[in-house]
Formats: structure tokens, sequence, C-alpha cells
């Protein structure tokens, strides 16, 4: 991609995710997560309906009169985007590719890190770790990572989300806030995803395709695996093979579903063809 072209494309979704971010998600993403815990801000004179556990003896002996300790929530958090760059992203029949959307909704998550003064980091993978970008702060730390989002090309094709779960819970020391942004369609990754949400608090954001849900009649269709490149002719007209590939599609969704909630993990499902301003501001809200 040329130099200009990248940069219209990334000032294009700079501009758009930078919007929501302040407009709709600012309060709504500082509200919904919190920091690591409280640190010591002040002491103030004891007032009507203060716990008394928060008497500061040493200050009231010394000034004769009753004060209290004062404690702020410590706000500033690390976030780690987990990134899905594997090829059944470049697949779309609606809006846009799923790709494509996982590159806004990383680009609104890391605009809202920084309204809130939280570093921000990625781990890109398929079946392997693509690549790394520690957590930072700044603006021009966010848009590297978005220009990487819309430049960065996969050496492999396959997915396997045990693999970048345990990468995150092995380089990331401190607790964070990791939003894994995946169809999730791998390999079983249970054990791992509930390994990674002890040690940190894991956000599921699961992105599908209309057509990956049910099968218009259309005929015979020549189907391609994206990460295998297995082909394969499927007779859509067949009523019996749009039923069952109904049936898998909502198999797989209630496994999701179930995994999620028996791991402790939130999680929203986000289409193509919609706005995800919905799902995102609904799971904001939830938490």
């Amino acid at each position: 991609m040329e130099t200009s072209e990248l940069l219209k494309k990334v000032r294009k979704i700079e501009i758009k995710t930078r919007g929501l971010s302040n407009q709709i998600f600012s309060g709504e993403y500082h509200s919904a997560f919190k920091g690591r815990g409280m640190t010591f801000s002040e002491v103030r004179e004891y007032q009507a309906g203060d716990d008394i556990r928060s008497i500061d003896w040493n200050v009231t002996a010394r000034f004769n009169n009753t004060y209290v300790k004062v404690f702020e929530e410590e706000r500033e958090m690390t976030v780690m985007l987990l990134v899905d760059v594997s090829a059944s992203g470049a697949f779309g029949t609606q809006k846009q590719l799923k790709q494509d959307l996982i590159t806004e909704l990383c680009a609104v998550l890391a605009f809202s890190s920084i309204q809130n003064n939280d570093k921000i980091g990625v781990i890109f993978f398929t079946d392997k770790i693509e690549k790394f970008i520690p957590p930072k702060k700044g603006k021009s730390h966010v848009l590297r990572i978005i220009r990487d989002l819309i430049e960065f090309k996969p050496e492999h094709k396959k997915t396997d989300l045990k693999l970048a779960l345990k990468y995150l819970t092995s380089v990331i020391k401190k607790r964070s806030i990791a939003f894994v942004i995946s169809d999730f369609m791998s390999p079983d990754f249970s054990d791992a995803l509930k390994i990674a949400n002890r040690k940190h608090d894991l956000v599921a954001l699961r992105i599908y395709d209309k057509r990956e849900l049910e099968l218009p009649n259309v005929g015979f269709v020549k189907m391609m695996d994206a990460e295998t490149n297995a082909l394969k002719w499927i007779d859509t007209s067949d009523k019996a093979v749009r039923t069952q590939y109904v049936v898998n599609a909502k198999k797989k969704e209630q496994y999701l579903k179930d995994l999620f909630n028996k791991s402790g993990v939130d999680s929203a499902n986000i289409n193509t063809s919609e706005s995800y301003i919905v799902p995102l501001t609904n799971l904001f809200k939830r938490r």
C-alpha cells in the first residue's frame, strides 16, 4: 500500500473512531473498567458518616482533632488487545470484512484507553504470535497501532487462541484489561481462557458474519476454507443442508456463550452488518 493511501486510511479511521470514543464511550469505558485499587490521597477532618476505620490516629493525636485518610481509585491500567489476524478475517458478505470491523473496534478501544490515561498494547496472532506491541501511552502510539492493523500481513493463516492466551499470561506480568477480538474459530482453548482470566480481566468480542449463521438458497456453490484452502461443493438448494448448517452454527454459538459464562469472561457478539456501538455500549453498561 502506498504511504499516502495508508495515511489517508489511518486518518479516516482516526476521525471516525476518536469521535465515537469521545462522544459515546468515554464515560462508559471509564465506569466499566476499574483501576487496580485504591491509593492514598490526603487527610481531612472527620465528617459525620465517615467510616471510623479510616481515622488516621497519628494525625488525630498530633492536632487534637479527628482526621480521616482519604483514598482515591488508582485509575491507570494496562489494556491489551489480542487481535486475531488469521485468514478467516478476510470474510464478509454484508457491510464490511471481519478484519475491517476488527480494525475499527481496536481503534475505538485504543482511543478510549488513552483518554483514560491507560497504557495500550497489542498481540497479533494466528496459530503463531505474529507481532507484539508493548503497552504505551499517547496518541502517536495509538496511530502506530491503527497503521499496523491496516497494513500488517501475517505469515500464517490458521487460528490458535490457546497460544495467544498463554502468551498474554506469560508476557504481561501485571493485571490488565485484555480484549480478545476474534471469530473464535479455533481448536479448544477453554483451559487457557480460564487461566488467563484468573490473572487478567478478559473481555471477549466475537466478530461474525450473517452468512456464518445461515446459507441462502443459491444452488451449488464452491466454498473454500480460508485457513486451510480446502475446497468443497455445497448444494445450498437442499433444505436439509441449510437446516444442518443453522443447527451447527447455533451449537457453536451456544458453546461459546456457555464457555464465557463458566469462565467468568464478559462477552459481546458483533455482526459485520450492524453498528458495533450498541453491543459495545451494552457490554460496558453490564459491567
